[in-house]
């Protein structure tokens, strides 16, 4: 098997190309390591969370290529990219990886503000005077 390229997206997330090729389980995120790249251990449990469920941990390893968007959307575009990816190295991962519900893109954006309100849906203050 060679290098597998998928794209995962996730708010303004929206270049993410993951690379999966057979490993050591090293997660690679835009030149770092995924522990450094991204500081919590809840964020590093998401990169991992595909090979958990589809119990191929340390099996493959990952380079990942993302930018825009915060930490959690970029942390969940590169989920989204490696379960794609797993998902074309076997088909019976699937499976597996459907149940969680993590194979489906995750469409919530942020509404614009509209001309005329404060916010997206807020409005100035009204006054009688």
């Amino acid at each position: 098997m060679s290098i597998v390229h998928k794209i995962g997206r996730r708010k303004t997330s929206v270049s993410c190309r993951v690379y999966v090729k057979p490993g050591t389980g090293n997660i690679t995120v835009n030149g770092k390591d995924a522990a450094t790249y991204f500081s919590t251990d809840v964020m590093v449990y998401k990169l991992n969370q595909p090979f958990i469920l589809s119990e191929t941990v340390g099996q493959y390893d990952v380079t990942v290529n993302v930018f825009g968007g915060g930490n959690t959307g970029q942390a969940e575009a590169i989920r989204l990219g490696i379960y794609r990816a797993l998902c074309e190295i076997n088909a019976e991962f699937r499976l597996a990886l459907k149940p969680a519900g993590l194979l489906t893109r995750d469409a919530r954006m942020v509404e614009r503000k509209k001309p005329g309100q404060k916010k997206a849906r807020k409005r100035f203050q009204f006054s009688k005077r």
